[in-house]
């Protein structure tokens, strides 16, 4: 038996015991109609079916409960408040990361706090939310800085950052130039724009009339990215361009935008382990027409297991699941999934979890050279 049915097996254990109630209700916080976190929403389904069809979490069904926050600060603000006086146990979202710090203290507020459990968010700022928000991806410091060795390992010695100006585009901006500058590199462009208005046209002439650039960084998420990614492909540069995680899933939506761009992420579909193999077996099964996962699908099904996981032992106490999940790797076994070895430290974060680079060939995203 593989590291992950085994896993599923200890789980299974603990969903085996006799009934004490109705559901164990926890929610998910994302975008459910956009197509960078429809795979989230697939991906939590899968898992919560084949819990249930387990026996669920001590004999009680896990029923997901699942909210749109629009990838929207104000939403993902409100969507957090219904959260919080509902009767759910925990919540995954939000997708990214301006969702996810505008709505974290809402979770980590009150008497009766939340846990919040970010598949995606990588904004460094998550590290201070609070006690009750954790991720299950590395941050904006590993994320720039793997942009920044590979293109310094290329060969590139000036740079230009094209970045949403919000948290997370400016996280991996910051992190990148200093990586970068430590590896030999320059960035002799920084140029912001807003994820509703992505005018990037003056930006893109004055690279282009300068002749400095040898390589260009999109620090962007999906929605926005690919708006500037058309402009920057219209603009004929003729300059290589890498791709923050945010991007991720992209290849996907829009393959031909997207060929041959190199991305940062915390997951490639192709990576070998048992444990991801049959994840993305049990995947393509349930959604034939959905295409490949992606990091996003990935984290999203290893939230909604290592929940269960913690519910099963802890009970469904708020603060007993925030408790449990901070123990995870810390004084309790690590969880292995499809993502990597999932251990938090003291704020919440994943340290152990790596950034690989792919780049993006014929709609998925394969291990870059």
């Amino acid at each position: 038996m593989c590291p992950f049915r085994c896993a599923i097996a200890s789980v299974a254990l603990l969903l085996g015991c006799q009934s004490n109630g109705g559901p164990i209700r926890v929610g998910l916080a994302v975008g459910l109609h956009e197509a960078g976190t429809i795979p989230m929403k697939l991906a939590a389904e899968l898992a919560v079916k084949e819990i249930n069809a387990k026996g669920g979490i001590r004999g009680r069904p896990l029923e997901l409960v699942e909210r749109d926050d629009y990838s929207s600060e104000d939403s993902a603000v409100t969507v957090a408040t219904e959260m919080y006086q509902s009767d759910v146990v925990a919540v995954i979202g939000g997708a990214y990361s301006g969702a996810t710090l505008a709505s974290a203290p809402i979770y980590n507020g009150g008497r009766d706090p939340l846990v919040q459990l970010s598949p995606s968010a990588s904004a460094t700022a998550l590290t201070n939310a609070g006690p009750f928000t954790f991720r299950l991806c590395p941050t904006d410091l590993a994320y720039g800085a793997a942009l920044a060795r590979y293109a310094a390992a290329k060969g590139f010695r000036r740079a230009a950052v094209l970045y949403v100006n919000d948290a997370y585009g400016r996280g991996v901006r910051a992190t990148f130039t200093d990586e970068f500058s430590h590896a030999g590199g320059t960035t002799v462009e920084l140029d912001p724009f807003q994820a509703d208005s992505t005018v990037v046209g003056p930006y893109l002439a004055r690279i282009a009339a300068r002749k400095q650039v040898q390589v260009i960084l999109l620090a962007a998420n999906q929605n926005e990215g690919l708006g500037v990614l058309d402009a920057l492909r219209r603009a004929r540069l003729n300059i290589p361009i890498i791709a923050s995680d945010g991007m991720v899933g992209a290849e996907r939506s829009d393959p031909d935008m997207m060929e041959g761009i190199t991305v940062s992420s915390a997951y490639l579909m192709g990576d070998s382990s048992p444990t991801n193999q049959s994840f993305v077996l049990a995947y393509y099964t349930a959604n034939p027409d959905a295409g490949p996962p992606d990091q996003g699908a990935a984290a999203t099904y290893d939230a909604v297991y290592l929940l269960a996981r913690v519910i099963g032992e802890a009970g469904t106490d708020r603060s007993a699941i925030q408790r449990a999940l901070a123990k995870v790797g810390l004084g309790d076994s690590a969880f292995v999934g499809a993502v990597g070895t999932v251990a938090f430290d003291s704020a919440g974060d994943a340290p152990a979890l790596t950034v690989r680079m792919g780049v993006a060939r014929g709609g998925l995203l394969l291990p870059a050279q």
